[in-house]
């Protein structure tokens, strides 16, 4: 990580625990918005006007919270707009790198071998680690933003007219519910399962993975009685966070991540619902599962030999049907999961 702005170890996934031995994330250092006048957003102190060709995402194709901001790109068809870079899926002992790995890019703005110099270039003294997504401005030279969450929203409303597409992924009406079901799977089911692989201690791990399981089975309830997306028929941004979990369980969480006593490919609804999202034009082009599976098996604390699964793939979706169909009840076979069923919050 970095500290006051030099690179002091090889880059190591838990740098924080609470008093259980439970992985601490991070909390993301800059906090500034796009919006369409100028003026500051909910966070952070500068406000950034909303212009086509001055901002720049810097993302991993492996990382789940780089990958909703990618798919939001997409579906606001704001490509023209905000230009890319995609990381190599190989984590190093210096973080993320750029490269010519398939798939990934050089650095063509600033020349920048690693991501860590992208965040010393704006902090010579940042102490941290460097995090994608990064939401970058040309012409200021510096962060806008580096918090997932944050830059969906700028993404699905920041740019106005410069946005197109059929989507608003956090309409007013439900801004409530959003905002409630976010927090609910976020500590259990998005963060949970890095609470899970990253865990330090027996208990930490195995409050974890009840939290994990809890919020699938739960899922799985609720997809047999709605619609096609979580809020019905209207695809939102916790669609989107939801997604990129599901599609890296099988390939990483169940394995590598310990999260084994069921995959998604065992909950019926979870499969439809998968399939359904990547039949939305876009959404496929932005999931690279071999970048997903290198890139989470290149943590040396995890995985030492770097042995990359051959399996699974996105193929066996295809043939999904995704009309809804018949949940069924999992039997709680393991002691760890025998936790009282909570329902999640309604929409």
């Amino acid at each position: 990580m970095l500290v006051d702005g030099k690179w002091m170890a090889k880059w190591q996934p838990v740098e924080a625990t609470d008093a259980k031995g439970g992985y601490v994330r991070q909390i993301s250092s800059f906090r500034h918005w796009v919006t369409l006048d100028g003026a500051a957003g909910p966070t952070g102190r500068d406000g950034f006007r909303a212009e086509a060709g001055r901002y720049h995402l810097y993302v991993a194709l492996t990382c789940p919270w780089a990958s909703r901001a990618v798919i939001a790109r997409k579906l606001k068809q704001l490509e023209s707009v905000i230009s890319m870079s995609v990381v190599e899926p190989v984590l190093t002992d210096e973080g993320w790198r750029f490269g010519d790995y398939p798939g990934a890019h050089r650095d063509e703005l600033s020349g920048a071998t690693y991501l860590h110099e992208i965040y010393t270039d704006v902090d010579p003294h940042f102490t941290g680690r460097a995090t994608v997504p990064v939401l970058w401005d040309k012409q200021r030279q510096t962060i806008v933003n580096n918090e997932s969450a944050d830059i969906m929203r700028m993404i699905n409303s920041g740019f106005g007219k410069l946005a197109g597409g059929e989507f608003d992924l956090y309409p007013e009406a439900l801004r409530a519910d959003i905002d409630a079901l976010n927090d609910h799977l976020y500590s259990r089911l998005n963060h949970g399962v890095y609470r899970a692989g990253f865990a330090t201690t027996q208990v930490a791990y195995e409050e974890a993975f009840a939290d994990v399981f809890l919020a699938l089975d739960e899922l799985e309830e609720r997809f047999s009685r709605r619609g096609a997306y979580l809020f019905g028929d209207t695809l939102t941004e916790t669609d989107l966070r939801l997604f990129v979990t599901l599609v890296r369980f099988d390939a990483a969480y169940y394995g590598l991540f310990k999260c084994n006593l069921r995959r998604v490919a065992d909950y019926p609804e979870l499969t439809a619902y998968l399939a359904r999202i990547l039949t939305i034009p876009g959404v496929r082009e932005t999931v690279n599962i071999d970048h997903i599976k290198r890139g989470y098996y290149s943590i040396k604390a995890l995985n030492p030999p770097g042995i990359v699964p051959t399996g699974p793939h996105l193929a066996g979706l295809d043939a999904v049907a995704s009309p809804k169909t018949q949940s069924q009840n999992h039997a709680q076979t393991n002691g760890v999961v025998a936790v009282r069923k909570e329902s999640v919050t309604a929409a």
